[in-house]
């Protein structure tokens, strides 16, 4: 018979292990249901094989932004103001009749002062004064449930320092590349860790805190500065294998052993209640020598599991 690949082939092998359908297995259906709850979250906490680590991205938005003295006598809801020079879109969903305009952040906006903007819908065009973006809708970002912990957030860089005329890896491609039995690879290198060091030094690593509960990931930043309207963040993160997805997860060895060990406990939980019930026929119920065995079985796999497939602790320095 092929392992188990569901939840229910799952709870059957189980069930077959403790001796069913020979012996009957005194477990409510809801019970076996908890063990086997009880068995996934532990095998989740403490084995490698059940995350899996994934990149994730976040946007920074914000929910309203305000063209501050702009004649709005015009412009009607659903408006969409173009900036001239800029080119930004933006929605508008307030105004008034005196000089001020909100309007809905659709893409990062990127007006100047002094543009002169036009509403596609309306045809009004006024010119903008001064420029005062709205506040941030969280200054968190909310993960999945099946994010099991965030490893770092990736360091924050300037746009600027991308690839452009005065990059080195630019005036490397230029210059050297045309040969490559001509590239110093150990200058280029050294380059490479002085600018790393610079940037840590000037940018820096940003703190950052996660809770699984709350399922918010909160970054120490200065938002105004460091976070533009629209920009989008990356999160390196540890996600949690969905067994209805990897139908393998069902099949490991360990799983189905604790699986197994836990059912057992609870069975012998159940008969415990009636110790020194003498059964007809002379049979004498033993349930606490069932959780005994059962108790030393979980321990046993528990430290297994935790010595060889819990993942090493990281150790913070500096």
């Amino acid at each position: 018979m092929a392992g188990p690949a569901s939840r229910e082939e799952l709870k059957d092998y189980c069930l077959r292990r403790l001796g069913h359908p020979v012996i009957e297995i005194n477990v409510d259906e809801d019970q076996v249901e908890d063990r086997i709850d009880d068995a996934l979250q532990f095998f989740r906490e403490y084995h490698f094989d059940a995350v899996e680590e994934v990149y994730l991205k976040g946007q920074i938005t914000a929910s309203t932004v305000t063209l501050a003295n702009v004649n709005a006598n015009s412009f009607v809801l659903g408006d969409i103001i173009v900036g001239q020079t800029s080119g930004a879109t933006t929605e508008v969903i307030q105004y008034n009749t005196t000089t001020i305009l909100k309007t809905k952040n659709t893409t990062e906006i990127d007006f100047t002062p002094g543009e002169v903007v036009i509403g596609s819908k309306s045809g009004t065009s006024s010119t903008i004064t001064s420029l005062e973006k709205g506040t941030y809708d969280n200054r968190y970002f909310t993960l999945s449930d099946a994010v099991f912990g965030v490893k770092k957030v990736l360091p924050f860089y300037n746009k600027a320092s991308g690839i452009n005329l005065f990059d080195i890896r630019y005036q490397m491609i230029v210059q050297d590349l045309y040969n490559l039995m001509s590239v110093d690879m150990i200058h280029y290198t050294m380059i490479q860790q002085h600018l790393q060091m610079i940037n840590t030094l000037l940018v820096g690593v940003k703190p950052f805190r996660f809770n699984r509960h709350m399922n918010r990931l909160y970054i120490d930043m200065d938002w105004e500065r460091d976070a533009p309207i629209g920009d989008y963040l990356i999160f390196e993160t540890l996600r949690i294998l969905d067994p209805n997805t990897f139908t393998d997860v069902y099949n490991d060895m360990f799983l189905k052993r604790y699986a197994t060990a836990l059912i057992k406990k609870q069975w012998g939980e159940n008969l415990k209640k009636f110790e020194g019930v003498q059964l007809p026929g002379g049979v004498t119920l033993n349930g606490q020598q069932i959780f005994n065995e059962a108790l030393a079985e979980i321990n046993q796999i528990e430290d297994e599991i935790q010595l060889r497939f819990e993942l090493p602790v990281e150790f913070q320095v500096g």
